[in-house]
């Protein structure tokens, strides 16, 4: 370390120290009890990963449970992780791990509506067309998508409003703002309705200091869809994208950390794009097929 002509080494050192604690105070999550739910791969454990490394009991819930188990591991090696099975379709069954969560730890404090999936065929596919996408799909998607995080937002406030304090967060999408030839119209439906719910849950609950916010995530590489993603569809994706490229898990972690901490203390009922600047520019549906 170089010191300022002038300054003795120790005013160095405590202005550097002062920056330190500044910053760890202003987003710290230490010793806060937090839900996530999809936390077993993507976005999900990106957010337990960065909550758990910054002092935060995390509860990583998902239906996955091999996954869970190996990544709960993993995490407890770097913070404080514990695994919940659940699928959130199940409103009962997620309203009973916020149950547990405050019977154990006394509180929930943080709570990240993340899991979703992702499937249906776009609307530029023959089969994807808003006359003939597959109904059943589309309520397996809503059930997860919508239903799901209405179920965790639900269960989240009903402790919070008794704390008068906590954080929620949704992760919603850019297909929730608007129209989006490469996703289905059950995301596309799925993920407005999540930005609406954000809106309202956030005006209802402010009432006891309980706030709301969305992360809209653009094109990012997880496996949401099921498995790896084909070549040709991560081009298509890296091309709607200003910065050229579909974003990594790692960086969703910094507004997630923000929304989680106090640094966001006067912020509710906003959905924040982390989109590689993908609204800057849309993208046409695809060409009609060949009749």
């Amino acid at each position: 370390m170089t010191t300022a002509p002038g300054r003795p080494d120790q005013e160095v050192a405590d202005a550097l120290r002062h920056r330190d604690e500044t910053l760890a105070s202003l987003f710290s999550v230490q010793d806060r009890v937090a839900l996530v739910t999809g936390a077993a791969s993507g976005l999900g454990l990106a957010i337990a990963g960065i909550l758990a490394d910054c002092g935060a009991r995390v509860i990583i819930a998902d239906r996955d449970e091999q996954r869970l188990d190996n990544v709960v591991a993993d995490l407890s090696l770097r913070g404080r992780a514990e695994a919940a099975v659940v699928d959130v379709s199940d409103g009962g069954a997620v309203t009973h791990i916020a149950h547990r969560i405050v019977a154990r730890y006394g509180r929930l404090d943080v709570a990240f509506a993340n899991a979703g999936i992702g499937g249906g065929r776009p609307p530029g596919h023959p089969s994807g067309s808003v006359d003939s996408f597959d109904l059943d799909q589309w309520h397996q998607m809503l059930g997860v998508n919508l239903h799901g995080v209405v179920h965790t937002v639900r269960a989240a406030a009903a402790q919070m409003k008794k704390q008068r304090s906590g954080s929620i967060i949704v992760t919603a999408s850019t297909a929730g703002l608007r129209q989006d030839p490469f996703v289905s119209y059950s995301y596309v439906v799925a993920k407005a309705g999540v930005i609406n719910l954000v809106r309202q849950a956030a005006l209802d609950l402010a009432r006891w200091q309980v706030r709301v916010n969305a992360i809209a995530p653009g094109p990012f590489r997880t496996n949401i869809g099921g498995g790896p993603m084909p070549p040709e569809a991560e081009a298509r994706w890296n091309a709607a994208v200003p910065l050229g490229r579909m974003g990594n898990p790692a960086e969703i972690r910094g507004l997630a950390l923000l929304l989680a901490s106090d640094a966001s203390s006067f912020m509710t009922g906003g959905v924040y794009l982390v989109d590689g600047g993908q609204m800057l520019q849309s993208p046409p549906v695809a060409a009609l097929p060949e009749s």
